[in-house]
């Protein structure tokens, strides 16, 4: 049986794909949530923060020199950025950005699987479902 964190990575990526194809049929709003941009910017911002958190919780086990600091300090750059780009970017550009912030997310957990610190499970949980999200938020900037 799976972990319930594999369930939970992939239900995740729910969100992404229902929000792209709305866009993609012109819904530009659903009823008592609100517009679809503002629910995939939002989503996407708590999401990509979350893994930035993840990834700084990582940091504290780790004990091998300059990575350890890389990952702390990368971690708290990529949530600010994106945090930034949410208050200030339009839809399509921040779009863009969350998924270069998916990629480079997933980058980091490559590193962390090759060092032994996840499991190859999940890594390939998340290689799968982050490339799911990163061509949602690509179909979405470009559709909206």
């Amino acid at each position: 049986m799976k972990k319930i964190s594999t369930y939970l990575t992939y239900a995740g990526a729910i969100p992404f794909i229902v929000c792209t194809v709305c866009l993609s049929f012109d819904i530009n709003q659903l009823i008592s949530l609100g517009y679809v941009e503002k629910i995939l910017s939002v989503y996407g911002l708590v999401i990509s923060s979350f893994l930035a958190g993840a990834h700084w919780g990582q940091h504290l086990r780790i004990n091998k020199g300059l990575w350890t600091y890389s990952l702390a300090i990368l971690s708290n750059i990529i949530a600010v950025l994106l945090w930034f780009g949410f208050l200030v970017l339009g839809f399509k550009v921040l779009m863009a950005m969350f998924a270069a912030a998916f990629v480079a997310l997933l980058i980091i957990d490559y590193r962390l699987f090759h060092m032994d610190f996840i499991s190859r499970n999940y890594f390939q949980t998340r290689l799968f479902v982050s490339v799911t999200v990163i061509i949602s938020l690509s179909i979405s900037g470009i559709v909206s």
